[in-house]
């Protein structure tokens, strides 16, 4: 017996489309990973560190001068994101720099910027 999908109060329903759309739909899993992983940007002071990172690798004192925030504030913030793969870090002697992680971080951040300043036009 076929499985009758909900419908809407229209006479007409895309079967094949509904049907070709879920064949492709991602896991649970995945779409819970995904969805945590825009959560990160979702804070806007982690979003300002991101971008100040796509524009400079930084320690922690200078995000710290940069955002006006304690070095301990920031600290946290850079955990969740190191914790959460979006930037990595590299030691010069006692410093550690902070950087995005990857090329994909850093087009994330750049679409949502253009994304934003297009919707102003």
């Amino acid at each position: 017996m076929e499985k009758k999908l909900p419908s809407c109060d229209q006479d007409v329903i895309h079967v094949e489309v509904v049907e070709k759309v879920r064949g492709e739909f991602p896991n649970d899993e995945i779409v819970f990973n995904i969805a945590d992983f825009f959560k990160i940007f979702g804070d806007s002071t982690r979003f300002k560190i991101l971008y100040a990172l796509d524009k400079e690798k930084l320690c922690v004192c200078d995000i710290s001068a940069l955002l006006k925030m304690s070095t301990s504030a920031v600290s946290h913030q850079l955990r969740v994101l190191r914790d959460s793969n979006l930037v990595k870090t590299e030691r010069d002697g006692k410093i550690v720099y902070y950087s995005l992680a990857d090329d994909h971080v850093k087009q994330i951040i750049e679409c949502g910027m253009e994304h934003i300043f297009e919707k102003g036009k």
